[in-house]
């Protein structure tokens, strides 16, 4: 730590002192979990589902910066030289207050719109992961369109169209839950140039077991992928604390 910048962390002896002190001179309650390292700490969160809050310093610069997470999804970050705003955020995170709120009273605080809709409830969640794929889909329509044709194909399936999209590497799949899970409940992988579509169960790009079908249509993937969705999922719900 430079002296310049920290002359107050580095007299507490380390950051997780540093905000204790922080807190009791605000007269705010907060528990800081320190860990191996003298820069970094977490303060607990006890509004259910919220991970530790993550705090951290910067070199060259005074720096505090915070990241929040809830059931495995990047939910709120940002930062600031107030080490006071950064155990105010602490105990806002802690108590479960909206990101929305959070960021009137700390302005630096920043949040992505998925995010704010997981904060809210699933069913936001799906909304926005979904508007957010087609437009992804728009973006790519001149260069990969069997991608697009895919996702509006599964957009307009009902039992699809519950669950949340995600992709990886061009891969369409669709999870039960927000946050922390096990798997996609199906994926689809459209073929580029193939005009080939397959459904598989998990994301898994080689094995044969994992293969539930090839066809030769975005709608024909899509229903398929629809009747494989198991019967016991769906609408998308918050995922566990923990994985």
């Amino acid at each position: 730590m430079d002296h310049e910048f920290y002359s107050d962390v580095i007299a507490a002896g380390s950051l997780a002192v540093a905000l204790e002190l922080t807190a009791a001179r605000l007269g705010l309650d907060i528990t800081v979990v320190p860990d191996d390292s003298d820069e970094t700490a977490t303060i607990a969160a006890p509004a259910p589902g919220r991970e530790p809050l993550v705090i951290y310093i910067e070199d060259g610069w005074r720096f505090f910066g915070v990241d929040g997470w809830s059931r495995g999804l990047a939910m709120i970050a940002g930062g600031t030289a107030d080490l006071g705003d950064i155990v105010r955020a602490g105990v806002a995170w802690g108590r479960g207050e909206s990101l929305p709120a959070m960021r009137e009273l700390l302005p630096w605080l920043e949040y992505g719109e998925l995010a704010e809709a997981a904060d809210r409830n699933p069913a936001d969640a799906v909304d926005v992961a979904w508007r957010q794929l087609k437009e992804r889909a728009q973006e790519e329509a001149d260069g990969f369109p069997e991608f697009g044709a895919a996702v509006e194909a599964a957009y307009v399936r009902p039992r699809l169209r519950q669950l949340l999209p995600f992709t990886s590497m061009w891969r369409l799949g669709f999870r039960p839950s927000v946050g922390h899970v096990l798997g996609p409940a199906v994926v689809i992988v459209p073929g580029r140039g193939s005009g080939t579509y397959r459904v598989q169960r998990t994301l898994d790009r080689k094995g044969a077991d994992d293969l539930i079908a090839e066809v030769g249509s975005a709608a024909e993937a899509a229903a398929l992928a629809e009747a494989h969705v198991p019967a016991d999922l769906g609408p998308a719900v918050f995922g566990p604390d923990e994985p």
